[in-house]
C-alpha cells in the first residue's frame, strides 16, 4: 500500500509540474497578445481624437466664421435694403453664393461621420455599387432577404469591404472577386479576388508593402468587438474575413418613414 501511494505521489508531483511547464511556455504567447491587444486599442483611440479633433477644427475654425459672416452679411442687405435697395441684388447673389459653399461644407462634415450611401442605397447596394468596376467580374452576394444593422457595424462592414475592393481595384483589376455577406449570431464578411495575394511582407507579419489600409480593416473590426483576418488563398488571390457582432435591437438604426427620410 505505501508503495502504491509513494508511485501515486510521484505521479501527482510529475503531473503538477509538467502543466506548471506548460503554463509556464504560454506566457511570454499571451503577453504578447495582450501587448497586441493594448497596441490596437491605443491606435484605435488616437485615431478617434484625431477625427474628434479634426472635426472641431472644421466646425471652430471653418464653418463658424463662414456662419458668423453670413449674419453679418444679411444684416448688411438688410440695411442697405431700406438706404439704397437697387444695390440688394448683387448682395443678395453674393449671400446666396456663400451661402451655397457653407451647404457644401456641412455635407462634406456629415460625409466624413458617415458614408452617406448607406443611409441613400442601404448596406448591399451600397457595396455593388463600389464593386462595379473594380476588376474584370465581381459578385456581391447576401444570404438574407433584409440587412439591418447597428450604424456602428454597418459602418465598419462597409469600410472593410470598401478597402478591400479598393485593394483589389489596385492591386488585381484583372481578376475575378467575390463579395460575400451572411448573418446568425454575427455579421460574416468575405472578400475574395483571383489576384497576385499578399506581399511577402505581409505573410510574415510585417509591413503590408504595396497593400493599403490591412492595419485599418483589423481595427474598424476590433472597433465593434469583432475581428478581421487578411490571408492569401492557396493557388492565388487574396481573403479578407470578418465577422461583426449583432447588438441588440434597441440599437438597430431608427426605421425609415415616408420618402425614406427618418
Amino acid at each position: 500500500m505505501r508503495a502504491v501511494l509513494a508511485r501515486a505521489a510521484v505521479l501527482a508531483g510529475a503531473f503538477t509540474a509538467g502543466a506548471v511547464t506548460a503554463r509556464a511556455a504560454t506566457l511570454p504567447h499571451l503577453r504578447s497578445l495582450t501587448a497586441d491587444l493594448q497596441r490596437s486599442r491605443e491606435r484605435i483611440l488616437a485615431s478617434r481624437e484625431e477625427e474628434r479633433r479634426r472635426l472641431r477644427h472644421d466646425l471652430h475654425d471653418g464653418l463658424g466664421p463662414t456662419l458668423a459672416s453670413l449674419a453679418m452679411s444679411l444684416d448688411a442687405a438688410r440695411i442697405t435694403l431700406a438706404v439704397e435697395p437697387e444695390r440688394m441684388d448683387p448682395l443678395l447673389a453674393d449671400v446666396r453664393d456663400r451661402l451655397a459653399t457653407a451647404v457644401g461644407e456641412i455635407r462634406d462634415l456629415a460625409h466624413g461621420l458617415r458614408p452617406p450611401a448607406l443611409d441613400d442605397l442601404g448596406l448591399v447596394a451600397a457595396i455593388e455599387s463600389i464593386a462595379e468596376g473594380c476588376c474584370e467580374r465581381v459578385d456581391v452576394r447576401f444570404d438574407d432577404e433584409h440587412l439591418e444593422l447597428p450604424a456602428a457595424v454597418e459602418v465598419a462592414a462597409y469600410r472593410i469591404v470598401q478597402e478591400a475592393l479598393t485593394n483589389v481595384r489596385l492591386h488585381a483589376p484583372g481578376s475575378t472577386a467575390t463579395v460575400r455577406l451572411s448573418r446568425d449570431t454575427e455579421l460574416r464578411i468575405v472578400v475574395a479576388d483571383t489576384g497576385p495575394g499578399l506581399p511577402d511582407s505581409s505573410r510574415n507579419g510585417g509591413q503590408p508593402g504595396s497593400r493599403r489600409g490591412l492595419a485599418a480593416m483589423k481595427e474598424w473590426a476590433a472597433e465593434v468587438g469583432g475581428h478581421c483576418v487578411i490571408t492569401s488563398r492557396n493557388g492565388g488571390g487574396t481573403l479578407v474575413s470578418a465577422r461583426l457582432p449583432l447588438a441588440a435591437a434597441e440599437y438597430h438604426r431608427p426605421s425609415m418613414g415616408k420618402g425614406g427620410r427618418r
